[in-house]
């Protein structure tokens, strides 16, 4: 099957479905007659910018994550100001505090934009660390960040 009718159904499912892991997705596309490895799918979430997100009935579950006509640094910097708590510079890391289930969806527009003073980042329920090369590019990040956070909650 070719790379784009997989996403493609892959998005009908999501939409049509509450998936919340992988191994549902995969499940999903094997019984649809999709042969796909978890690397494949691992790859098409990424390149699809699907993110677990809560739902109108507060389930956790897999959406697409669609653009609008705001740039990413745009929709990074919106996003910092609705679910952002708190920042926290720690050596070459800096630990970002959010409002629960959108660790996940703000650790995505950070890795999509591809900083050169982020090497990666780790995201939970409400919290996520951003690692950087070294202190000065994580000082550089935090007070970029922090900019777009409600003033009492900068650190």
């Amino acid at each position: 099957m070719k790379k784009v009718d997989r996403q493609t159904r892959i998005e009908q499912i999501i939409n049509q479905q509450v998936i919340t892991t992988q191994e549902e997705l995969l499940a999903t596309l094997r019984d649809d007659g999709i042969d796909a490895t978890q690397a494949t799918i691992s790859r098409d979430i990424r390149e699809m910018q699907i993110v677990k997100a809560r739902d109108v009935n507060g389930e956790l579950r897999y959406t697409v994550f669609h653009d609008d006509e705001r740039t990413q640094e745009q929709r990074l910097n919106d996003k910092l100001r609705e679910v952002a708590l708190t920042i926290t510079q720690v050596q070459v890391m800096n630990v970002i505090k959010t409002v629960p289930s959108n660790g996940n969806l703000l650790a995505a527009l950070i890795d999509d934009l591809g900083y050169e003073d982020v090497v990666g980042t780790l995201a939970g329920h409400d919290t996520i660390v951003v690692i950087s090369p070294d202190e000065a590019h994580a000082a550089d990040l935090n007070q970029r960040f922090s900019a777009h956070l409600a003033g009492t909650n900068r650190n």
